[in-house]
């Protein structure tokens, strides 16, 4: 977390970096589905009225992270989805589909509409800022990064890597919990579903096609997957809440939640889905090693493990003093978009990106963190 936090203490022109460097000029950079006609009647059908300085900034940090989602999850379904028109890019990987799908045998179907949801996300709030003559976001220039060349892959430069990951699985007990709320115990120290997992730097996606073998090495990529998915859409699933409560605007705070909503549906789905990874040891790993363990079993079980336990358990919110109550957890607002940022480098999604990249995104969440409901402060 040190070098981390170094990365995010950085410090440049930064005003001038934002408008030049990220904040797109107008509706060109929308992509072919909100050009010409179609964006005009768009616009037509949005209420009339600016934005406030704030909430232009949470809507532009909420465009980044959709952003750098839909980069991720094109890379799982170009290998482990289904390709077609709404999802183009890739053709697939017959072997990494098959270890998905030990999870569930539908794996392919929902990564593929996770995918679409993710696009559909950043298209239309770029579109909604343009709307009310704000600046949308465009990430394009720090796609970058080379991603699989295993068979499947459209070999596209990315914004994201998958394959060098350190997963926190802390949420799976964080839900779980009766007694500890992130927001009421920031300093509370949740267990980790799968430890190793987040000691060491795996692949969530077949890296090359030497990847592909032997058996438990390609499970243990799809197991780690299978858990990737449940920390990237539980970051959404709280980061909506956490700044909805930010924003000035009726119009504003609908968007939040309504996009909101899909995340947690999406946090749902995987949650489900990470409890179907088998236990193994992947054989090619050392220094740690990576084991998936069987979580129903000792030293794991009992409710902080069960795998079949998936609705959040009811836990202190707001105060002790009031009943326990089934939430989404953190909703903290303070802080709430430099945390997912931190979250998402922690991964280690951005290893390779430039330090431009990590000014960006930086100065994306310091701008939406500043954020006020009811205030329209100028420079």
């Amino acid at each position: 977390m040190k070098e981390i936090g170094s990365v995010f203490k950085r410090r440049g022109n930064r005003r001038s970096f934002l408008k030049k460097s990220v904040f797109a000029a107008g509706a060109a950079t929308l992509g072919p589905g909100l050009l010409g006609n179609e964006l005009s009647a768009f616009i037509q059908d949005v209420k009339p009225g600016g934005l406030t300085k704030g909430d232009a900034a949470i809507l532009r940090f909420l465009a980044a992270a959709e952003i750098i989602e839909t980069d991720l999850w094109q890379q799982y379904n170009e290998l482990g989805g289904i390709q077609d028109s709404e999802v183009p890019g890739g053709t697939g990987n017959p072997q990494y589909t098959a270890a998905l799908q030990v999870l569930d045998g539908d794996m392919n179907q929902y990564i593929h509409d996770n995918t679409d949801d993710e696009f559909s996300h950043f298209t239309f709030i770029d579109a909604f800022l343009v709307a009310k003559g704000a600046a949308p976001v465009n990430l394009d220039q720090f796609r970058t990064l080379q991603g699989s060349t295993a068979t499947g892959s459209s070999g596209k430069a990315r914004l994201t890597n998958l394959m060098q990951l350190t997963v926190d699985t802390s949420w799976w007990t964080r839900y779980r919990s009766s007694a500890n709320n992130p927001d009421l115990d920031p300093n509370f120290t949740f267990a980790q579903a799968i430890p190793t997992l987040f000691q060491g730097k795996f692949p969530a996606i077949p890296r090359n096609n030497n990847d592909l073998t032997p058996p438990d090495h390609l499970q243990a990529i799809a197991n780690t997957a299978g858990f990737h998915f449940g920390f990237i859409e539980q970051g959404g699933t709280s980061l909506y809440p956490s700044l909805a409560q930010r924003v000035t605007h009726t119009e504003v705070l609908r968007v939040l939640l309504s996009i909101g909503g899909t995340e947690i549906a999406h946090f749902q789905t995987w949650h489900d889905k990470a409890g179907n990874a088998p236990p193994l040891t992947d054989p090619t790993t050392s220094n740690p090693t990576l084991v998936f363990p069987n979580l129903n079993a000792p030293p794991f079980g009992g409710e902080e493990f069960q795998t079949n336990l998936i609705m959040p358990e009811p836990c202190p919110f707001l105060s002790r003093k009031f009943p326990v109550c089934s939430i989404i957890r953190p909703t903290e607002t303070q802080g709430a978009a430099m945390a997912a940022a931190k979250a998402l480098t922690a991964d280690g999604l951005f290893i390779g990106q430039t330090p431009q990249f990590f000014q960006a995104l930086q100065d994306l969440a310091s701008e939406a963190d500043k954020a006020r409901s009811g205030r329209d402060d100028e420079d």
